[in-house]
């Protein structure tokens, strides 16, 4: 008798390119209001939010594939593939949106940035010290890398909770 048991990465796939494609329509209308550089809280609870429910929709439909099982590591290898899979999406979007789309992105959330700093009553040796620390981080090899790092971080704490909840092994009935 064959196993057919569902393969994780399939599932991190195919739900990383939904979420991958969310995220590229989010990044776009973000673009056509001018709010891309901007982040800010709304930003990254819409992003968080997304996020979430499609890797408890990835965990759902494999474990639904999987006769209604699955362990905590097959959970955590769902959620962590579709973070990293969704991660790649943007990671390339990001960088088309620099290069092609909006090439003064960056200088445009470095003056953004400023403001925020000024409204928040640092001086100018403090907002000059903070901008330079972030020099480095603005290489497109240094956001590629910190882009892969934060989608397996964040992708691995997303996916915690979910897979804790919905872990069901053959040995719980």
């Amino acid at each position: 008798m064959e196993n057919n048991k569902p393969n994780t990465g399939k599932f991190a796939l195919n739900y990383g390119a939904l979420l991958g494609g969310i995220s590229v329509v989010f990044a776009l209308m973000l673009y056509s209001m001018d709010m891309h550089y901007q982040g800010g809280g709304m930003v990254i609870g819409v992003t968080v939010i997304l996020s979430l429910a499609v890797i408890v929709l990835g965990m759902i439909q494999f474990k639904k594939a999987n006769n209604g099982f699955m362990s905590f590591g097959q959970g955590l290898k769902v959620g962590v593939g579709i973070s990293l899979v969704a991660g790649v999406i943007g990671i390339i979007m990001n960088q088309i949106m620099q290069g092609v789309i909006d090439p003064e992105m960056m200088d445009k959330a470095i003056e953004f940035q400023k403001g925020t700093m000024i409204e928040a009553g640092m001086t100018s040796d403090q907002i000059d010290a903070q901008l330079k620390m972030g020099e480095s981080f603005r290489t497109p090899l240094m956001q590629i890398l910190f882009g892969l790092l934060f989608s397996i971080v964040f992708g691995f704490i997303y996916s915690l909770i979910p897979a804790l909840i919905l872990k069901k092994t053959e040995t719980n009935q």
